[in-house]
């Protein structure tokens, strides 16, 4: 909330399946969303009992 960095991902939380998924800047607001700097996607941790997803992005090589 009051990071200075550049958000470079988007956290969302998935209450149903008590899990947080990490993944690219989204383009829009969605709720339970959160846009977060490389550090603190870093070292994003999870509630006991929630698991974290992250989504990596590899490049486009087409």
């Amino acid at each position: 909330m009051s990071c200075q960095g550049e958000a470079v991902s988007t956290l969302t939380y998935v209450y149903a399946d008590s899990m947080a998924v990490l993944g690219p800047l989204s383009t829009q607001h969605e709720p339970h969303s959160y846009d977060l700097c490389a550090r603190h996607s870093e070292r994003l941790s999870a509630p006991q009992g929630w698991q974290i997803m992250r989504y990596v992005s590899v490049g486009n090589d087409f």
